[in-house]
């Protein structure tokens, strides 16, 4: 299922231009209304009640309701598209509205760029802000295309973007590296 609408405002790969990409997942605003849907049921509960065992019960529910919500809210809606930025100099990933998490990448700590062509939420545990120590750091929002960078360190970044073929082609082109994406 493939939930997210193609974004690509760069032109061609010189390392003069700035790449841009993104990626969404619809999905997830399905969960964030369960997360409003809970927060609701709370104040509901905090309002209205008519609770007569007590008001550690109610206070216990109330809490629990909002805690819940709130959760989900934002922990869904901060996964809801990733935008992805190739500069000259970096690689900038930010994450829902109000880009948050962020990672900032400067590509003289990239060793490697390569093209996925099927990452799942399956393969990271879900979706989000995920590491796995076996496959590295990914920001996975949807499943399907991403890309794959190898870094200095030894530690690979994956995140899924729409048309990450073209932004391997960038990354490479900044980087020197010449190949096609694998």
């Amino acid at each position: 299922m493939k939930d997210h609408a193609p974004e690509e405002r760069a032109a061609s790969d010189s390392p003069h231009e700035v790449w841009t990409g993104r990626a969404t997942n619809r999905v997830q605003w399905l969960l964030a209304c369960a997360g409003a849907a809970c927060m609701a049921l709370g104040i509901e509960l905090a309002v209205d009640s008519m609770w007569t065992s007590g008001v550690a019960p109610l206070a216990m529910s109330v809490v629990g309701c909002i805690a819940v919500g709130l959760l989900m809210l934002f922990g869904t809606l901060a996964f809801v598209h990733v935008a992805v930025k190739v500069e000259k100099d970096y690689l900038e990933v930010r994450c829902g509205h109000l880009g948050l998490p962020r990672r900032h990448i400067p590509l003289s700590h990239v060793v490697g760029a390569d093209f996925a062509p099927a990452v799942t939420p399956r393969q990271w545990g879900g979706w989000g802000y995920r590491w796995r120590p076996e496959k590295g750091t990914a920001v996975v929002v949807r499943r399907g295309e991403g890309l794959v960078l190898s870094l200095g360190d030894g530690h690979k970044f994956t995140v899924t973007v729409d048309n990450a073929e073209s932004a391997v082609r960038a990354i490479r082109a900044r980087l020197g590296l010449t190949g096609t994406p694998s």
